[in-house]
């Protein structure tokens, strides 16, 4: 068998865990017969993996069987008793023991609405570079109460509930550009987006 992943990311998945996976379902595939080898039934097998999004196998003429597999993509840490990553689709990930991803750590009132709204936000974040770049964290105070935590800034921004998110996240590019000229950034404890259209901040 042999495995290739998707865009070169062997991660959350090594080689010898796919064998042992396919060896503990499937049995050996060396030297098996071709006519003995159900394509779909090793793509189901490898999709068992909650490491997995998807998996195509093939078989190519001289008898070499080639499995490429698409690792699931996690975009956030939820921190407690029994972590877990959130995917790129918004469902619930393990950890992996060979990889830990540089992922934004979530906190806080977790529940199935909070996730969801988490989702949406590391979403957004994750298609604008500032913000991929600079948020570490999400801190759930409640159902629409999101505050996020900057790299290398001390103050926690309140950004309310998953409305407007475009407005808000305007509106504190331009406060930021703005307190970074007059280097007033380390004079805020509290930044809130909250209000419609505007910053609120907080000074220490």
């Amino acid at each position: 068998m042999h495995i290739a992943f998707e865009e070169g990311e062997n991660f959350y998945l090594t080689e010898s865990t796919v064998n042992k996976l396919l060896i503990q379902k499937y049995g050996l595939l060396r030297n098996a017969p071709k006519e003995g080898v159900v394509l779909n039934t090793i793509e189901s097998v490898l999709q068992t993996s909650d490491m997995v999004k998807n998996a195509q196998v093939y078989l190519t003429v001289d008898g070499d069987l080639y499995a490429k597999i698409t690792q699931r993509k996690p975009i956030g840490r939820v921190a407690g008793a029994n972590p877990f990553y959130l995917d790129d689709e918004g469902m619930k990930m393990p950890l992996s023991p060979s990889h830990s991803a540089r992922v934004p750590i979530i906190t806080g009132e977790i529940t199935g609405k909070t996730l969801e709204d988490a989702y949406v936000i590391l979403n957004f974040i994750n298609q604008d570079p500032f913000l991929s770049k600079n948020v570490i964290g999400i801190h759930i105070e409640g159902e629409s109460d999101y505050h996020l935590k900057f790299r290398l800034e001390h103050f926690v921004v309140r950004l309310g509930d998953t409305s407007d998110l475009a407005e808000k996240f305007k509106n504190f590019k331009a406060f930021y550009a703005q307190a970074t000229l007059e280097n007033t950034l380390m004079s805020y404890q509290v930044v809130s987006l909250e209000f419609d259209n505007q910053v609120v901040c907080t000074k220490i």
